[in-house]
């Protein structure tokens, strides 16, 4: 497991695979930081299927509305809701959207991000500037690769528990 610099803005996520380990940008997007702290914290990405996976593109989850696969799971609204928080305004930055760099997944209103993001599989720089970059997988990105792929895919994978560093 990576050193985790500063467990406050540091995210676990428990993988089938293993762990996860996330640092934030809170200098970059405060705001979004603040978000999946507040999600997490609260119990709300636990058990949150990856119902969008693009092999060679990215992987997105956070669906906390319609994702959680133990409660009320919508397969088919899974990607389309959201938490009970107001959404979150754009935090657009340079930094890029490398491979391991977690986006806010939003609609086309550059201020509608809530609670889905996604992890990138390799460099997406036709996304740098438009939707907002808020942390970097510092290790563990091999059990985002193996994930399992589809739009949605058949038998998705989950979160299995997130979980602020601070706190674990």
């Amino acid at each position: 497991m990576a050193e985790i610099k500063d467990p406050e803005n540091t995210i676990l996520m428990e993988l089938k695979g293993g762990t996860v380990t996330i640092e934030l940008l809170p200098d970059v997007a405060p705001k979004h930081v603040e978000r999946m702290k507040t999600l997490a914290r609260a119990g709300a990405y636990d058990n949150v299927a990856f119902h969008r996976v693009i092999d060679g593109f990215m992987a997105q989850t956070g669906d906390v509305q319609h994702g959680n696969m133990e409660k009320d799971y919508n397969p088919r609204g899974a990607g389309t809701g959201s938490s009970e928080h107001p959404d979150v305004p754009a935090e657009f930055s340079k930094i890029p959207h490398a491979r391991g760099s977690l986006g806010a997944a939003r609609s086309a209103n550059p201020n509608s991000a809530n609670s889905q993001f996604f992890i990138n599989f390799k460099d997406n720089d036709f996304l740098n500037g438009q939707y907002t970059v808020y942390g970097q997988v510092i290790s563990g990105m091999e059990h985002v690769d193996a994930l399992t792929k589809g739009e949605p895919p058949a038998n998705p994978d989950r979160m299995i528990s997130v979980k602020v560093a601070a706190d674990a």
